[in-house]
Formats: structure tokens, sequence, C-alpha cells
């Protein structure tokens, strides 16, 4: 008797995770022209057949690719910006988290889209709308520390597209040369010179603590 178990058939057909992260790795390391049926099967070791019980289509495959990349950047981003947060430059060093983690904000991800957008119309207007939710998010929170609406604004639009600049040219620093600048970035995104706990704070949240010495054992 054939056993039809969740186990056997995951087995089988893969899973809808496993071919989306395949997808994933070939938008980044390819584009989005290599994004293909056949391509992914070969990689996986898995039938064509089997792709189409977890996606109608390839463009519902790419459409989740799309999906994946607006809940993990923009829909954390925005998060991010609404966390908690006495001063703007603590509020600030929370976006800044976004910058050092992945899993809050894929820049390669990132990257991948902006450059498929430019041959997609429909992608490109997918975009605009969510650089404009980020923007408007940023916006927002500069205003819950008594901004002004415009000057709100201003400031939002350097922040997002500085960073926009680092994804768009592939800046790649040491983790520890980037934190030790952002105090500065902060001061000059928000006219404040963060305190230093907060510095301390954010520092601890992204650098290894250094190990600490065992001490020895007193002879007896």
């Amino acid at each position: 008797m054939e056993d039809h178990s969740p186990q056997k058939k995951s087995g089988w057909r893969g899973s809808e995770d496993l071919w989306l992260n395949a997808a994933y790795d070939l938008l980044i390391e390819k584009g989005v022209d290599a994004v293909k049926v056949l391509p992914l099967a070969q990689t996986l070791g898995l039938s064509r057949t089997s792709f189409y019980g977890h996606f109608d289509s390839r463009e519902a495959l790419l459409e989740a690719l799309v999906k994946r990349w607006r809940d993990r950047n923009t829909g954390n981003l925005i998060r991010q910006t609404q966390a908690y947060a006495e001063t703007i430059t603590e509020a600030v060093f929370n976006i800044f988290d976004c910058w050092l983690r992945p899993d809050l904000f894929d820049a390669r991800l990132d990257y991948a889209i902006r450059n498929w957008a430019m041959g997609d119309p429909a992608l490109r207007r997918v975009l605009e709308r969510n650089d404009s939710e980020r923007i408007d998010a940023i916006a927002a929170m500069f205003e819950r520390f008594g901004y002004d609406p415009d000057d709100a604004r201003i400031r939002a639009y350097t922040i997002y597209y500085t960073q926009v600049g680092y994804v768009s040219m592939m800046v790649r620093e040491e983790t520890q040369v980037r934190i030790e600048r952002m105090p500065n970035y902060i001061e000059v995104f928000t006219g404040k010179r963060p305190i230093q706990p907060e510095m301390d704070r954010f520092r601890a949240r992204h650098l290894p603590r250094p190990a600490r010495k065992r001490q020895a054992t007193p002879k007896g």
C-alpha cells in the first residue's frame, strides 16, 4: 500500500519553503530571468511536476518572492520605527538595527528587487509604494518626537535614501566600522547627539562580547 502520509508527500514534492528558498538564491545570484521551474527542479533534485504541488505557475512563485521581500524588509522596517524609544536618537538606533541584521532587512533581496523592477513596470509600482510606506513610517516617527511635519519628512528622506544608496552601491563595511560611524550619522539625521547609554546598548546588541578570562584556581 502506498504511503500518503505528510512526511512521504513532503519528501516527494519538497516543500513550499524549499522551492521558495531555492528561487530566492537564484534571484540573488543571477537575477529574476534565472528563476525558472526547470533549473529549480534540477537544483533541488525534484521533478518539475512536484513544483506544481506548491505553486500554480512561475508567476505565483515570483509573487511569493515579492511577498517575502515586502513582509521582511518593509514590514520589519515599519515595525522598527514603531518600537519603544525614549528619545529620537534611540528611535533611529532602532531603525539602524535593520541595517545590521539581515533577518530584519535583507539588503541583498532589496537590491535584487530593485534590479528586477527596472524591467518590470508592475513591480516598479509595487516598489515605489513600498518605498513610500517606509518613508512615511520614518517621518511619522520623527513627528512623534515633536518634529515639524515638513522637517520630519526631509529627515526621513535623508535616512532612507542614504540606506538605499548603501544597497544600490553594494557598499561593504565591517560591522565594527559601521557601528562606530552610526552616532555621527544620527547626529546628522536628527540634530541631536546620542547619549552614551544609548550607544552602549546599541553596540551590545550587535558586537560580540569579549570573552571573560578564566581565573586561575589557587593552588592549595
